[in-house]
């Protein structure tokens, strides 16, 4: 069983119903301004009954946003999970009383069961004269009985899960600032694999009791301090320093130890993610430009981290947020708060110690950080998302290798059918900060905060009537436009439509499946056409017809089938540079007419056989036909 496949997709289920608290702290703010100042003091109870309510039904919200986050948004497991945890409520209550609380983590475990049941049945075809049950539609009577089983096995083993929470909570509550240090560490290095939201689940929905205003128990770091226990806030106050001052801060080290000619885009770039991270606490976007170049930095940032929850708990500071450790919550949760304005001076200590450090390990180590090499910026191609994302498609396998793709803040989490089938290489060109593998096909792509609009335009693409074809590098050297060739006729797109490249070594090989329908007869071009009638010509360097085959070799023959990768001819690169006018080698389709859209990676640095470098959608081939081949340019 794929362990880690498994907790990364309930770590995104997790973040649906997490998106409900901001409203909950929102609405419990505004209903602590003075209404009844200007005669309107029921608009402020509201406004507090209907934040209240979030948190009364949190476990609730849990069920059902599990169970749909876990099944693709299918409604018929949300609604089973929903009439499950009602009856699992309901049950335990009268049987168990009221002190008996599984809380968040139980509905979690509903919304689980339904998911669960759901991808159990949801192919089952049953007798045609009972079909109506059949598949989906017997999760609410699958949920039901499991339901019931469940109860029966809550009221014999409730009193004793009662007495190891309690144990256990007092164990973690008892390691006083050591135990917010750890949790501080955790949760830092759990970050990059998403697991941080599985966790936090533990300490912020579940770790303490406290008793409301009206007597109701509530559990977990977070209820308890929208509840107004003094208590609470203890996991979440050493947050505020990190993703508020000191991630910020290594954004503007960056930015500083960037090439000049690179700064501006840089400082664009990250200037946004820093004032990002400030509001909201997104972190990502900072912490992947230096984690896959210097994991070793990333786990100082962790231990920095734990201090940051340690000096909080030291200092008797108590501060919450609804989703996030940004200023925005900051602002809005301050009321609650003990101390918290201590959190600022704390704060700015943190952002000059994190700026010093960072600027000093770039420059002592070289690390390559976003600007120091060319083509490390992140997001720096967030226009191009469009016409990048087939490509990002092609380096992930194709679509026939893509079982789930999803998008959480910064990533891409996709299951793949072979993940050997990634070509990382090509997914560092076109943007990605990293790539985690977390084994049984499950694997993250770092895109930064445009990941969402990748996963549309890649699901876009993966549509069954578009018609896609892929290229990759026929050779090792340098990808540039098509107009940029220092020849009139190919910079002209007289002949086709493509890219160029400049190759570092003397060897050409297919960039697509196909036939090989023409070889020059001096050896310096041939033609390929696709199985979809494409007819794409390969012309190393310019004004090389003269040298009439001299320094090259063809290892195929017209009529020859060929594969993406497979070697077509090899050349002398140092007797052919010097005898023609340039090694700029054109790739082009040659009947244009057929394409409906183009897509380029970046035009960098490329290895031989590296995929993803172009990309075109077809027209329909319903009205358009395969055209003949022109005359090649010589």
């Amino acid at each position: 069983m794929n362990w880690m496949g498994n907790l990364q997709q309930l770590g995104r289920s997790l973040m649906m119903p997490t998106i409900t608290l901001p409203v909950a702290a929102i609405l419990l703010r505004l209903g602590t301004l003075p209404w009844d100042r200007i005669h309107m003091p029921r608009v402020g109870e509201i406004l507090l009954l209907c934040g209240t309510t979030i948190f009364t039904y949190l476990p609730l919200i849990f069920a059902v946003g599990v169970a749909l986050g876990l099944t693709e948004s299918a409604g018929i497991a949300g609604m089973s999970a929903l009439i499950g945890h009602y009856m699992f409520s309901e049950a335990t209550q009268r049987y168990l009383g009221d002190s008996f609380q599984l809380g968040v983590p139980g509905g979690i475990l509903i919304g689980l069961l339904a998911a669960v049941i759901y991808h159990r049945v949801k192919h089952i075809q049953l007798p045609e004269s009972i079909q109506f049950f059949g598949g989906p539609r017997m999760v609410p009577l699958l949920m039901g009985l499991a339901i019931f089983l469940l109860i029966l096995l809550m009221i014999q083993i409730g009193p004793v899960l009662e007495t190891g929470m309690e144990k256990l909570t007092n164990f973690i509550l008892g390691l006083g600032g050591f135990g917010t240090f750890l949790y501080g560490i955790i949760h830092r290095l759990l970050v990059p694999s998403g697991l941080h939201h599985v966790f936090n689940n533990f300490f912020w929905f579940q770790l303490g009791a406290y008793n409301d205003a009206e007597g109701k128990p509530v559990f977990g770091d977070l209820p308890r301090y929208f509840a107004g226990d003094p208590t609470a806030g203890v996991y979440m106050a050493g947050l505020y320093p990190i993703m508020m001052f000191a991630l910020p801060a290594i954004a503007l080290a960056i930015i500083q130890e960037a090439r000049e000619d690179l700064k501006p885009k840089i400082r664009t770039t990250f200037l946004t993610a820093a004032f990002a991270c400030f509001l909201t606490g997104v972190t990502e976007p900072i912490e992947f430009a230096f984690l896959f170049v210097a994991p070793y930095l990333f786990f100082v940032h962790a231990i920095l981290s734990g201090l940051a929850m340690w000096i909080a708990y030291v200092l008797d500071i108590h501060h919450g947020f609804s989703y996030s450790a940004g200023a925005i919550d900051y602002l809005i949760n301050l009321h609650l708060s003990t101390r918290g304005l201590l959190l600022i001076p704390i704060g700015l200590a943190y952002g000059i110690v994190y700026y010093v450090l960072f600027r000093w390990a770039i420059r002592r180590f070289r690390i390559p950080t976003p600007g120091r090499e060319e083509g490390s910026q992140l997001e720096e191609w967030a226009g191009d998302i469009p016409y990048r994302s087939p490509l990002i498609l092609q380096a992930l396998g194709g679509k026939e290798n893509i079982k789930s793709i999803e998008a959480c803040i910064t990533r891409l989490r996709l299951t793949l059918v072979n993940d050997r089938q990634m070509d990382v290489s090509a997914l560092r060109l076109l943007g990605a900060a990293g790539v985690i593998r977390l084994g049984g096909g499950n694997v993250q792509v770092v895109f930064g905060t445009y990941s969402e609009l990748i996963r549309e335009e890649m699901i876009k693409s993966m549509r069954k009537d578009i018609q896609q074809v892929l290229f990759s590098s026929p050779m090792q050297g340098r990808m540039i436009p098509l107009e940029e060739v220092p020849d009139k006729i190919f910079a002209g797109k007289l002949v086709g439509n493509g890219v160029a490249f400049f190759p570092d070594k003397g060897e050409l090989v297919s960039p697509v499946a196909g036939k090989i329908i023409h070889v020059y007869p001096t050896l310096h071009a041939l033609g390929i056409e696709t199985e979809h009638g494409l007819q794409v010509l390969l012309h190393i360097g310019i004004d090389t017809a003269g040298l009439q085959g001299k320094y090259f070799t063809a290892y195929v023959k017209e009529g020859d089938l060929v594969e993406p990768g497979q070697l077509l001819v090899r050349f002398n690169l140092q007797k052919v540079k010097k005898n023609c006018k340039s090694l700029a080698t054109p790739m082009l389709i040659t009947n244009v007419d057929m394409v409906r859209s183009w897509s380029f990676a970046p035009y960098k640095a490329v290895k031989k056989g590296q995929a993803s470098v172009m990309s075109v959608m077809l027209k329909n081939t319903a009205t358009t036909g395969v055209t003949g081949g022109g005359n090649a340019y010589g």
